[in-house]
């Protein structure tokens, strides 16, 4: 197992305070603020460890409330809604300094049989046709900011291969549509609510990017304030993480200050297995005058 991929696992795993009061910590990584898909998979941990296994989570829905401190611990309250004959319903807060971070409302439902139908996955390159990482930033970012080559050469839990990275190194102007293999970058433990933690950490990786490529900024663009304001999930079917999965991701506008974006996880068969969307702020800082 990669150190990061036992890095992300170790801060996925909450250490239980209380009954429905758990603690999380943050990895010491030089980051300003929490990223915004650890919180979410920590709280969906919290939430899991409150309902029986045999239940897993469809659906989430969180709100991001105030940047997150990654220097001090986060305190994962759970509140126990409903539960049902098929269902179960809870809420979570976490907390920094006193005051929520973050909220979310998470479903859980026993497995049952239903209907079922997929929308056809989008024909892309497959991931044994792209350059992972590494060569990505050896290849094509030899013009790009030092601080992108840094981001795409680190070592980190989660690997990604970019269908198109044109967005990263250009100003060109886009259709607000990206295309990203993802997968964890080592092994993960046999256990369903793992493999969705994993994925609803990495499902905020690159979805607020997407709302930007019709406007030719980078999401590392200095003028450029952008932060995650809710996200949502639904899991759809089972799936194992370890193998690669594409992030589809399209966002149909971006009006005051705030971009709506959406994903949606197909496994190498193409089925469906998990949707998001999401709402960030966007907010481009005017130049700073000469005078």
């Amino acid at each position: 197992m990669s150190k990061a991929v036992a890095q992300l696992l170790e801060t996925l795993d909450l250490e239980p305070l209380e009954q429905n009061l758990f603690r999380g910590v943050s990895p010491q990584v030089g980051w300003q603020r929490v990223f915004g898909g650890q919180v979410v998979g920590q709280s969906l941990v919290a939430a899991q460890r409150t309902v029986e296994a045999e239940r897993k989570v469809h659906s989430l829905h969180g709100y991001f409330l105030r940047p997150g401190d990654p220097s001090v611990p986060i305190i994962y309250e759970v509140d126990r809604i409903r539960d049902g004959g098929r269902f179960a319903t809870r809420r979570v807060v976490a907390i920094q300094h006193g005051q929520a971070i973050f909220s979310m409302s998470a479903s859980f439902q026993i497995p049952e049989a239903g209907l079922e139908h997929t929308l056809q996955m989008p024909a892309v390159p497959g991931p044994d046709e792209l350059p992972d990482s590494h060569e990505l930033a050896e290849r094509y970012f030899d013009r790009a900011p030092e601080n992108v080559r840094r981001y795409w050469k680190r070592e980190r839990p989660i690997e990604l291969k970019v269908v198109d990275p044109t967005h990263y190194f250009s100003d060109e102007k886009l259709d607000p549509v990206q295309m990203v293999w993802i997968r964890a970058a080592g092994p993960l433990p046999e256990d369903a609510t793992i493999h969705q933690a994993v994925l609803a950490y990495a499902s905020d990786l690159t979805l607020i990017d997407t709302c930007l490529f019709p406007h030719g900024v980078s999401i590392f663009d200095a003028r450029l304030q952008a932060a995650s304001l809710d996200h949502a999930m639904w899991f759809h079917r089972p799936f194992d993480f370890t193998q690669w999965h594409l992030y589809a991701q399209d966002s149909p506008m971006a009006s005051g200050g705030r971009g709506l974006n959406r994903g949606a996880v197909y496994t190498l068969a193409g089925e469906l297995v998990a949707s998001c969307a999401q709402e960030g702020l966007v907010r481009l800082r005017a130049p700073m005058s000469r005078n």
